[in-house]
Order: C-alpha cells, then structure tokens, then sequence
C-alpha cells in the first residue's frame, strides 16, 4: 500500500511538471494508455527544459546525450531513482523513437535562425514517437495518422515558442497543408486529437500559443469529449 502510495505521489509530480496544453490533453487519456502518454509528454518536456535552460550549449548536450544513452539501454539496465524512467519502462520495444526525440531535441542548439530542413528534421522525430506511442496504445493501423498529428503538434508548438521570425514561418510552412484536414484518431489516442486541434487553430492564427485564451480551452474539451 505505501508503494501503490509513492508511485501515485511520484507520477503527480510528472503530471504537474507537463506544460498545461499537455496536462489538458493527458486528462482525456484512457486509462490503458495514460500511463504511455504520461512518459511520452513528460520526457519531451524533459528535453525541452534543457534547451530552455541551456545557456551553456556543451551542458545542454550533455545532459541530452545521458538521456539518449540511457534510454538506449534495457530497462533493467537503467539507473534507478529517476520516476520518469520508470514509467517510460512502458516503451518496451519503441526506445528507438525516444532515442531519437532527443536526438532531435538537440538539433535546437544549432546557431539561429535554423534552416527549414533542421525544423523538420525536429518535428519528423517528435511524429515517429507520436506514431510509436500509437503502436503501443494498440492503434497501429493509426500510426501514420498519430505521426501527422504528432507532426502538427511538433510545429505549431515549436512556431508559438520561437523569437526568430523565420523560424516560426518556417515551422507553419511546413503543416501548412496537414493542418487543413482534421486528424481522425481513435478514442485510445484522444490526446493526440486534442493536440492536433489546438495545433491546427495556432497554424490558422500564425502560430499563436496552443493555449490562448477561453475559446482554445474550449475547443480542448470539446475535442477530449467527442473527438472532433
């Protein structure tokens, strides 16, 4: 019982940690996969973080290359101590797709403005994990669509968070065209629909934050609720 109580206190700090368009967007996740939902947005807000705070590029790299190191490791072969390792022990099979996401993530070191080809390099990463985390959740017949809308995500997240002009119309460019026909997703994968959502509105507003405002928490529920 003191166990069952700890893991509970550890993954509702994970959970306070997320973003509030990831918390949101978790909220309408089924049980059987909040748990893969729960590692994928936590260590892709993990990574995040270290660019943020990297103001010294060889720290951020490093700290980058310890999770890749990591995750490229068996489970049982990982360190212990860490809650978020401990719940992307669920990704069994996929660790190529989180190895990969901070391989990514790494590429927002580069000296700014970064080329087009760079920007989607780092959305492709972050969709083959959203297409991963589809298998996983038993939807593989939806991955290629999970990868799209994990893609739209990827950019319209990236655009509202960057300071150089051509970085954000490069990210928009990009999910242009996806962003004009709404991702169907199964229930299973019901925050990738909410995500998507919000992301297809910020592509449609110039890349305005994915949360902005009463009517974006409004379409957050209704897209958690009904899917569309």
């Amino acid at each position: 019982s003191s166990l069952r109580k700890e893991g509970g206190r550890m993954t509702e700090e994970i959970i306070a940690g997320l973003p509030l368009p990831l918390r949101l967007a978790l909220s309408y996740a089924p049980a059987r996969s909040r748990s893969l939902f729960l590692g994928f947005f936590a260590l892709d807000s993990r990574l995040s973080l270290v660019i943020r705070q990297g103001r010294e590029p060889i720290l951020a790299q490093m700290r980058l290359a310890w999770w890749r190191e990591t995750l490229e490791k068996d489970v049982d072969a990982r360190p212990s101590g860490e809650p978020l390792l401990e719940v992307l022990a669920e990704w069994r099979g996929e660790e190529l797709a989180l190895v990969e996401l901070a391989e990514g993530w790494e590429i927002l070191l580069g000296e700014p403005p970064l080329a087009e080809q760079q920007i989607m390099r780092f959305g492709q990463v972050r969709g083959r994990a959203v297409a991963a985390l589809a298998r996983l959740s038993g939807e593989p017949a939806h991955a290629e669509a999970a990868g799209r809308a994990g893609l739209l995500w990827a950019m319209a997240d990236l655009a509202g968070g960057v300071t150089e002009p051509a970085e954000r119309e490069a990210a928009l460019s990009i999910v242009r065209d996806v962003a004009q026909a709404p991702v169907r997703l199964p229930p299973a994968l019901r925050p990738l629909t909410v995500l998507a959502g919000l992301a297809r509105r910020s592509v449609a507003k110039g890349g305005r934050p994915l949360l902005d405002g009463a009517s974006t928490g409004l379409l957050a529920m209704r897209l958690g609720i009904l899917g569309r």
